[in-house]
């Protein structure tokens, strides 16, 4: 894909992504790393520093790296070294956050995803593939609170810790669109493979964008840093945003000078932090507390051997298995929850064409209005697969189905209940569909004879006009008349 320009100027962006690992314990303590504490009632000794205490890396942080790197095609290195990075902050109570610097575990690899581009006619989807540098572990740091205190800020030290896998890019995107789905394909692989939360709120993946602008053919622009970026929406914003300053400053002569920015969500513009500090800034240094990590080749393979289905070979087995057209499998497999229930509504009888359309439409659009993940949908796929049977026996039409889901919303049936819950519902509320062909012959007989201009502009030739009697008599039906078979006796009154 060529790089769109702006003004005459090309984008160039890479990220850093701070992925915190789903362990019970700290990277270097025993410490919980449960959310929501009360502050400073997990802060441990050891990630302190405290005089005495010594670190020991968790082996847990360790597997999930290993299998991050698995997944992406990366290099793991058998060995690889802990380094203290020297930096002050009121939140980092040690002067020192333990990282990798030289030797990361994860070398390499790729993330692709599908790109959408362009509006109308010109949309089109794109394959793009970002390149990793690396994906290093780190522990995480505290929380300064400035919003909770007046002249003052708050240290809760909970999260201080916390093991991170830090994962960059080289500077691949060109521009912001491609930059957010860049990162919600990363967090789609870390939530499905078990990794992390993805909680962006509580800041359990955050991003740091690092955009620079160019003539194109020239070299790379002075860059600066976007940190702490924990939405997509804030992320797309706070680059273009950047962007726009970025080339107004070239364009009126000025220099970029390399810093670290904010971004205000408020006022929609990025301001500066401090001074980008370089590697050599850090004074970085082997952790003498820490031996180099050695992965043998047997625990490598056992995490291989630990892996899930990956998002991409599973929409590529719903294409292959299920008959599925490429959109419908890529949709479905944007959580692994949500391809577990496509794949349970299949298995509890339901067409997977038909099981795709309802779980992409009815059900995502209950879910988005209740604002719940699909992990609390309070619809046993077994219910799911009974109303897709009614409908497709003729028993129910689609707008009764709509009104059997929507029952089953606020009162959920018990999975091995659902098929008796939903006739059950049919029968109380009278939704069972017409198709005694004699009564809809009546029906279709009493509409053609109380629209003789729509008669005639049918005769004509004029679809609109006939699905305009099929309505009238889905009306007098009182919307139980199989509109399939209204149309079909419609036909054959009026065109023989």
């Amino acid at each position: 894909m060529e790089a769109a320009l702006i003004h005459g100027y090309e984008v160039v962006i890479g990220l850093e992504t701070h992925v915190q690992l789903r362990t019970r314990s700290k990277m270097f303590s025993a410490a919980s790393t449960a959310f929501g504490a009360e502050p400073n009632t997990q802060a441990c000794a050891v990630d302190a520093a405290l005089p005495g205490t010594l670190p020991v890396p968790n082996r847990a942080a360790v597997a999930c790296a290993i299998r991050f790197g698995l997944a992406v095609g990366a290099r793991i290195a058998p060995r690889s070294v802990f380094a203290r990075k020297n930096y002050f902050y009121p939140d980092l109570p040690k002067g020192y956050q333990i990282s990798q610097y030289e030797i990361p575990v994860v070398q390499g690899g790729e993330i692709g995803f599908w790109l959408e581009t362009g509006q109308g006619p010109q949309a089109r989807r794109v394959w793009r593939c970002v390149r990793l540098v690396r994906a290093h572990l780190e522990e995480d740091a505290g929380k300064s609170l400035h919003e909770d205190f007046h002249g003052m800020s708050g240290i809760d030290l909970n999260r201080a810790g916390t093991p991170l896998l830090e994962i960059v890019t080289e500077p691949d995107m060109r521009c912001s669109a491609e930059a957010v789905a860049y990162a919600r394909e990363l967090h789609k692989l870390v939530t499905w493979m078990g990794i992390c939360d993805g909680n962006l709120q509580e800041g359990s993946f955050r991003c740091d964008a690092n955009v620079s602008v160019r003539k194109p053919g020239q070299p790379l622009g002075t860059r600066r840093e976007i940190k702490n970026l924990n939405s997509f929406r804030f992320l797309q914003q706070a680059i273009d945003a950047e962007v726009r300053w970025q080339i107004e400053q070239l364009e009126e002569g000025r220099s970029i000078e390399q810093a670290t920015v904010l971004f205000d969500p408020d006022s929609g513009e990025t301001r500066p932090m401090r001074n980008k500090e370089d590697a050599a800034d850090y004074r970085y240094f082997p952790d003498p507390d820490l031996p180099p990590l050695v992965i043998a080749p047997q625990w490598i393979e056992q995490e291989r051997a630990a892996l899930p289905e990956l998002p991409r070979a599973t929409a590529q087995r719903f294409m292959a298995d299920y008959g599925l057209p490429e959109y419908d499998a890529v949709t479905l497999t944007q959580s692994r929850a949500m391809a577990a229930y496509f794949e349970a509504v299949v298995q509890a009888g339901a067409a997977p064409k038909a099981a795709s359309n309802w779980v992409m439409v009815e059900l995502a659009r209950r879910l988005n209005a209740a604002d719940i993940g699909i992990e609390a949908c309070p619809l046993p796929p077994q219910a799911l697969a009974a109303v897709i049977a009614r409908v497709s026996e003729g028993t129910i039409s689609q707008a009764a189905a709509k009104q059997v889901l929507d029952a089953l919303w606020t009162e959920p049936a018990a999975p091995e209940a659902a098929a008796a819950a939903v006739d059950a519902l049919i029968e109380a509320r009278g939704l069972r569909q017409l198709n005694d062909t004699a009564a809809l012959q009546a029906l279709v007989q009493q509409v053609i004879d109380a629209n003789p201009k729509n008669v005639a502009e049918v005769r004509a030739g004029k679809d609109k006009a006939l699905n305009a009697l099929v309505g009238q008599v889905m009306k007098a039906s009182q919307g139980k008349a199989n509109p399939q078979q209204v149309a079909e006796l419609l036909r054959r009154a009026l065109l023989g």
